[in-house]
């Protein structure tokens, strides 16, 4: 995975400021810790944890209720935080679209993963300019760091 993002697919523009981990522990129930650096600072984690836990202050026993809750009901559409299914549904969609259909997909994460592809032109780019202030919050700076590295804005 990390390969196949990083150096095959990722805009030259970013190589080497965009990478991506996978951590796994013992007993986590083959479940992983994906993140994403950008200039060497984690910009986004995805795993059950993150997702559980992202109102601080919640108890544990609360966190995971909500979660078990939340986790077949909310559409990945209207989340801010994303678990690794998430991600790993994201990358397969994203992986098996055309870049045309990834761009504008419904999923952030495919968004996320299409804005940072190197098939992704000059011309496109102009075109999502007047999209940014539409995505999520968390993709915005994802939109803004193409952009700038492109040097369109």
């Amino acid at each position: 995975m990390r390969k196949y993002l990083e150096q095959e697919m990722t805009a030259d523009s970013l190589k080497g400021r965009v990478q991506y981990s996978c951590t796994s522990y013992p007993n986590m129930d083959d479940k992983k810790i994906f993140e994403i650096r950008i200039d060497g600072k984690t910009y986004k984690r995805f795993s059950w944890e993150t997702v559980a836990f992202r109102n601080k202050g919640t108890d544990k026993q609360e966190a995971w209720s909500n979660f078990w809750q939340e986790k077949g009901s909310v559409p990945v559409e209207e989340k801010t935080e994303f678990d690794d299914e998430d991600f790993c549904e994201a990358l397969k969609l994203y992986r098996e679209l055309p870049i045309e259909s990834s761009i504008c997909h419904t999923n952030p994460l495919v968004r996320m993963f299409a804005v940072l592809d190197r098939r992704i032109g000059k011309r496109t780019l102009e075109k999502l300019k007047s999209e940014v202030d539409l995505q999520p919050e968390w993709l915005r700076s994802v939109y803004t760091l193409r952009l700038s590295a492109e040097k369109l804005i």
